[in-house]
């Protein structure tokens, strides 16, 4: 079974400027209420280790373009039983916004059982995570153009 969540939002900011909180690991436990922390190399083919609440893994990072896309394939026990493309994707508008893409695909035996929870639990968190990192992104983006 499959299934995918998949959430947007436009933000008033660079896709420079998303990109630097999105990458700003180490402030997650700041700001961040999905994504607890994010540790480790982050780098294609690396393993890193990511904490929600009250469940961590450790991912396969698959794709880091920057100020474009940062993807991961995690997998739950093992491959097939419930498995997890993360994504993150940062379109360019041309007038000085971003649209952030934050979904995942979901995939393998237990998709089916967890099925309610993702779409109420993981849709709200992707969608929590979305509205705070607008928030950071359109002051920093203010702040900076304040500067100049």
């Amino acid at each position: 079974m499959k299934k995918i969540i998949f959430t947007s939002i436009r933000i008033n900011a660079s896709t420079e400027e998303v990109w630097q909180i999105l990458t700003d690991f180490e402030k997650y436990p700041q700001w961040n209420p999905f994504i607890k922390s994010l540790s480790g190399e982050v780098k294609e083919g690396r393993q890193i280790t990511v904490r929600l609440k009250g469940m961590t893994f450790k991912p396969i990072v698959k794709t880091f373009n920057k100020h474009i896309e940062f993807r991961w394939l995690g997998h739950f026990g093992f491959k097939g039983l419930f498995d997890g493309e993360h994504r993150f994707f940062l379109k360019d508008n041309s007038d000085g916004t971003t649209t952030f893409e934050h979904s995942e695909n979901f995939s393998g035996l237990l998709v089916r059982l967890f099925s309610k929870s993702l779409d109420r639990d993981t849709q709200k968190g992707f969608e929590e995570m979305n509205k705070e990192i607008k928030l950071r992104a359109e002051e920093l983006s203010i702040n900076y153009n304040h500067i100049l």
